[in-house]
């Protein structure tokens, strides 16, 4: 009877010992292994990665200094709202034209949907949903007919992306409200205006 006892106790603890150490060992492996494979998977996604940003290091360096110079005043990666309302003077400076009056936005990428009309929440979702930001600018300025041509043609032609959203402008004494552009072309050319102008720029998010 003891000869049959044995090994019976012997299976017991065999099966016991499983349960009890080979089984949990063997699930922490398998739990181990699973990491394993996911920590490689990741090592070679950054591989890649740092592959890609490599070659596209080597294609940046290649750039011409004075191109990436160009590029970064087309579309600068912030406002720098000081650089461009100084552009602009120098732009109007040769003209006798004297910037007055400057207005501009002090909050690009957030805006009050409390005071924000309907028009300006639609748009500044579909900015937030774009790689670039828009930065409004108003100004007045002062000078002859032909002067404000000249300085315009200078603006659109100049290296900052600035679209001219609307101008108003009406004669220089007087007090009334501004005339339309198309109103006042055939007015003599000697004459002084003053020119009260809407901008818009763009810059680069991250």
């Amino acid at each position: 009877m003891f000869k049959f006892a044995v090994p019976i106790i012997l299976i017991g603890i065999a099966i016991a010992g499983f349960f009890m150490i080979i089984n949990p060992t063997y699930t922490s492996i398998s739990v181990l292994n699973t990491q394993v494979a996911s920590y490689n998977e990741a090592l070679n996604n950054s591989k890649t990665l740092e592959a890609e940003r490599d070659k596209l290091t080597l294609k940046y360096n290649s750039i011409d200094p004075n191109n990436l110079a160009k590029l970064q005043k087309l579309l600068p990666d912030n406002v720098d709202n000081i650089r461009l309302i100084l552009e602009i003077e120098k732009i109007a400076a040769p003209y006798g034209m004297v910037l007055k009056d400057v207005k501009y936005d002090t909050i690009t990428n957030k805006t009050d949907a409390s005071t924000s009309t309907t028009n300006t929440i639609k748009s500044t979702i579909a900015e937030a949903s774009s790689g670039y930001g828009t930065w409004n600018l108003e100004f007045s300025t002062q000078g002859t007919y032909s002067n404000f041509l000249n300085f315009v043609k200078d603006l659109e032609s100049n290296l900052r992306i600035v679209d001219i959203v609307s101008v108003d402008f009406s004669s220089s004494d007087s007090s009334g409200t501004g005339l339309s552009t198309s109103a006042s072309t055939s007015s003599p050319k000697n004459d002084s205006y003053k020119y009260s102008f809407k901008i818009k720029t763009y810059w680069l998010k991250d």
